[in-house]
């Protein structure tokens, strides 16, 4: 490999776990490894490797000791550059080498061009909201095997592309920070539902009080969009007592809604929270949803994250419409003191 003046950095873009690394040689001078690009993309499936270009203390060839790399000026750049990678603007090629070295789990590229086809793919693929969190490294949290060719890999991805039926409604937003093999876990913005006392976690008594509210059974005989998914909240994670809410539009402000009718239904704000979500298809029978939020606070313990007392069922679907293999639920349950590592 001649030397050309240009310091070839490798980078990668990892999710969402990280740690930085310190620069070391890995190819004779002036090329160095530096560290790992870790982002969270909602949708994104990969992590990739790019080489970034940065100028040498002089025109000629460096000699080693004479590589000088401005490391917060990198990071600088990246943060501002790598947002575009999905959009319309895309990243600014010109500063990436030609030559990269890309190598996922399931993935291998050795230009740049292959590097941005497969960013192409995805995009056409997933639609992904890419999400840059740090610039550190990281590896996919889902398996244990990363190196390529990994069937775990493989899998885990095939799992992804899993088909749930979502309905074509408001739901409360949510970032993914990470993904493992068992859950996701969410930061979800503030919302406010409409709620009132129901029978059991998969039960649908007091529904008909709370759609009411939004169906114009309100003190200003409003009548709200609706939303989903239906939320069911037991908080002791057994099925009774439970909360049945509706989400209602996340432009709405707890102090601008008008007020129930009925006097057992309210209104309450969600703060933003954290929370670990598992998803499943089917019907969410009592005794599926139990055994769904056992596991996930089964594995919350063994991966050290502190899980609140109760959980929430979410509901997207109309069981009278939906066939049940495309059924979207969800089991959350509320984390407290999560941080990215």
């Amino acid at each position: 490999m001649a030397n050309s003046g240009v310091n070839r950095l490798t980078m990668a873009i990892l999710s969402p776990k990280f740690s930085l690394s310190s620069a070391q040689k890995v190819f004779p001078s002036p090329t160095l490894a530096v560290p790992l690009i870790s982002a969270t993309a909602f949708k994104s499936l990969n992590r990739k490797r790019l080489i970034f270009k940065a100028k040498s203390i002089s025109r000629s060839p460096p000699s080693s000791s004479s590589v000088e790399v401005d490391m917060e000026e990198m990071i600088e750049f990246l943060r501002s550059d790598l947002p575009h990678l999905f959009n319309d603007q895309g990243i600014d090629s010109s500063m990436y080498d030609e030559r990269v070295t890309f190598r996922d789990p399931i993935t291998r590229h050795d230009t740049i061009n292959g590097y941005l086809f497969n960013i192409r793919l995805l995009k056409l693929l997933f639609s992904p909201t890419f999400q840059l969190h740090s610039v550190k490294q990281d590896f996919w949290d889902s398996i244990r095997q990363n190196d390529y060719f990994s069937f775990e890999g493989l899998l885990a991805v095939v799992k992804q592309l899993r088909i749930y039926k979502t309905p074509d409604l408001e739901t409360p937003k949510y970032e993914i920070l990470k993904r493992t093999s068992d859950y996701e876990v969410r930061k979800y913005d503030s919302f406010v539902v409409v709620e009132t006392k129901g029978d059991t976690l998969s039960g649908s008594t007091g529904f008909n009080d709370v759609a009411g509210y939004i169906f114009g059974q309100n003190s200003l005989k409003d009548k709200i969009p609706m939303t989903t998914p239906v939320f069911t909240q037991a908080s002791d994670g057994k099925s009774t007592p439970v909360l049945i809410q509706i989400v209602l539009p996340m432009n709405k402000e707890l102090d601008s809604l008008p007020s129930p009718i009925k006097e057992t239904v309210t209104l309450r704000k969600v703060a933003e929270n954290i929370a670990a979500v598992t998803k499943f298809s089917g019907k969410p029978t009592e005794d599926i949803v139990l055994e769904k939020q056992k596991a996930l606070r089964s594995a919350l313990l063994r991966d050290g994250l502190k899980a609140q007392p109760g959980c929430l069922l979410a509901r997207y679907n109309d069981p009278g419409r939906t066939w049940s293999f495309l059924m979207r639920n969800e089991v959350l349950i509320w984390l407290d003191d999560f941080e990215l590592d």
